[in-house]
């Protein structure tokens, strides 16, 4: 049995590296494409839930800030 591998994919800079190993495993045949394009399916997710995760932190700082000058 094969060893269990992990990628940390917990920032963009993260994803990044990821689909950099990727590409290369690719070209390198070391990895076939179906597996290849479903760990790219993942990071593109979870690049998104990262970016969505970013957008609705700084909508909750503006509206504390909003706040404090309104109240």
């Amino acid at each position: 049995m094969a060893t269990a591998r992990r990628i940390s994919l917990k920032t963009p800079a993260d994803v990044r590296r990821a689909l950099n190993r990727v590409a290369n495993m690719v070209l390198n045949g070391e990895i076939d494409t179906k597996r290849a394009n479903t760990i790219i399916f993942a990071c593109n997710s979870i690049l998104g839930a990262i970016r969505t995760d970013e957008q609705q932190k700084k909508i909750d700082e503006l509206e504390e800030l909003l706040n404090e000058q309104v109240g």
